[in-house]
């Protein structure tokens, strides 16, 4: 009777540690692609190695740097 308590403690356990497991790969995933935006702040332009090109004829464009051919706003 013992053993079979003792083994249903680590069997609950263990299926509460996968639990946990899943959910930390899930949002681990979640979080691993680097989406680039559809357009940055002068700021991160700038920071990140571009210039701010203002002759473009709608919006301002970052030149150079992470974020090179996105609109500025």
């Amino acid at each position: 009777m013992r053993i079979r308590r003792i083994f249903a403690a680590v069997f609950a356990t263990a299926a509460l540690a996968g639990i946990g497991l899943t959910g930390t790969a899930t949002a681990a995933t979640a979080t691993a692609g680097s989406v680039t935006p559809a357009s940055v702040t002068p700021g991160e332009c700038t920071d990140n190695g571009g210039t701010i090109d203002r002759s473009t004829p709608v919006l301002p464009t970052c030149r150079g740097g992470m974020y090179d051919g996105q609109s500025v706003d």
